[in-house]
């Protein structure tokens, strides 16, 4: 009985534990927090101009808002959208920020935010894991 109780009262606090825990469900960052987040990473490494910056953060933000917008008028069809969908609209996106980031910065600046800072950026799974599927962009 004592065995029995252990085990539930285990069961119950390693359940509260996991439910405690920070980021348990997905949150999509707004538009404005992605925007300073990218903001934040390019003053650090670059030290851009302040026009430069406020130049890239209004460009970001229009299109990160765009990018929201079309993806919550896809979800909201009802049905799920297939796989190539939804990968040919993220490209889009993907393409027009790297557009976005070319016009910004030089040659130099872009080739070190590619191989280096972009990866960063990258959502991190839980766990640390990466998980199977999908490679490398």
């Amino acid at each position: 009985m004592k065995k029995m109780i252990f085990l539930l009262l285990t069961a119950v606090s390693l359940s509260a534990v996991v439910y405690a825990q920070p980021g348990g469900g997905f949150q999509r960052q707004t538009a404005e927090e992605r925007v300073a987040r990218v903001h934040q990473k390019l003053d650090s490494a670059f030290k851009l101009e302040p026009a430069k910056l406020a130049t890239l953060d209004t460009a970001l933000t229009v299109l990160y808002k765009k990018q929201d917008a079309r993806m919550q008028e896809i979800f909201s069809s009802g049905e799920r959208p297939d796989r190539e969908t939804m990968m040919a609209e993220r490209q889009k996106y993907t393409d027009a920020q790297e557009e976005i980031l070319k016009a910004v910065l030089t040659a130099e600046q872009y080739a070190i935010w590619k191989e280096k800072i972009q990866p960063s950026m990258r959502p991190q799974r839980p766990g640390g894991g990466q998980g199977g599927g999908g490679g490398q962009q």
